[in-house]
């Protein structure tokens, strides 16, 4: 296992087979390491990513619809990279990291860029994704 260090919580321990699978699905998916560096900060809305807008953020290298950019979040949601921002009024169309995504984007943001996906890790990804199969 894996230790995740945070800033205001007791460390969280992963398993490997974990943090590969949210390794996996950050670098396969449509966005840019500047996104998650973003939501190192602060909270990201859906239409801060969706479209133009997202280009010219560097949070996307495409515009994507609003709705492709809802079913990647969610995937990484699903993985355990992201959460949906919560105020008093109930869940917002905005997105933070959790620890587990903290931890790998720091990694990350050490190269400044994401690792190049292989076949591979495409492959898992997808299979993982659509099957929803526990690799």
């Amino acid at each position: 296992m894996t230790h995740a260090n945070t800033s205001n919580t007791k460390p969280f321990f992963y398993p490997n087979r974990t943090l590969e699978r949210a390794r996996r699905a950050l670098i396969c998916s449509s966005f840019n390491l500047h996104l998650f560096q973003a939501m190192l900060a602060q909270s990201v809305p859906v239409m801060a990513i969706a479209g133009s807008s997202g280009m010219e953020k560097g949070y996307t290298q495409r515009p994507l619809t609003e709705l492709a950019v809802d079913n990647e979040l969610f995937w990484l949601i699903q993985v355990g990279v992201l959460r949906r921002e919560v105020d008093g009024q109930g869940i917002t169309d905005s997105f933070r990291l959790t620890p587990l995504g903290r931890q790998l984007v720091e990694r990350y943001a050490q190269h400044g860029k994401w690792d190049t996906p292989t076949w591979r890790d495409r492959l898992y990804n997808t299979l993982s994704r659509w099957l929803r199969l526990p690799f």
